[in-house]
């Protein structure tokens, strides 16, 4: 993004650019997305992206590290509740399905092996501490932080956008939700039940 303090009228485009791109880019990937559609739909023109974003690789990781921060702000860790945070996790996977079908295209795309992220640190130290603090505590069972966080993340994705088995939407019956929810709060008390 441009280093000078945007106006009302440039955050206003700046935003319709995101909205475009974490839309487009969602829907077809790093490779499949076009700039030529991201600015028909937010209404301005490629040098104005050029000039926010750089390129569209910089568009997309700006919109991509952005909907990491979004996950890890509006559902934070409860390390001492791992179960409620994998069903909040399965909520918002429920109201933003967009954000994990840009970790899936990133993860395709450029980084297939490893950590989904260069700056692994960043992202993860505030719940791998959290975490090992509750196993400190004694109310999760020994074992690698990582590991303890990447089952729990994988367990709240089950019916994810991305799951090969069945994706849910928000458009289901609640009770739907509820059964999963149930089933998911159970799982997860179990694997991480110290002992």
């Amino acid at each position: 993004m441009a280093d000078k303090p945007l106006t009302s009228r440039g955050a206003a485009t700046w935003q319709r650019i995101v909205d475009a791109a974490t839309d487009e880019f969602a829907r077809h990937g790093i490779a499949g997305a076009r700039i030529d559609r991201v600015v028909e739909t937010a209404r301005t023109n490629k040098a104005q992206l050029y000039a926010y974003f750089g390129s569209k690789e910089g568009l997309f990781d700006a919109i991509f590290f952005g909907s990491l921060e979004r996950i890890t702000t509006v559902v934070p860790i409860d390390a001492t509740d791992l179960a409620d945070w994998a069903v909040r996790l399965y909520d918002e996977y429920l109201r933003r399905p967009d954000l994990i079908r840009l970790a899936t295209w990133a993860r395709m795309e450029r980084r297939p092996a490893g950590h989904l992220v260069e700056d692994v640190d960043r992202l993860d130290e505030t719940k791998l501490g959290a975490i090992a603090e509750a196993q400190a505590a004694g109310l999760v069972r020994a074992g690698d932080p990582f590991d303890l966080m990447a089952v729990v993340i994988a367990m709240s994705m089950a019916w994810s956008p991305v799951s090969n088995v069945y994706a849910a939407t928000a458009e289901e019956p609640e009770e739907a939700h509820d059964r999963r929810r149930t089933l998911l709060r159970e799982s997860v008390r179990r694997v991480i039940a110290p002992g």
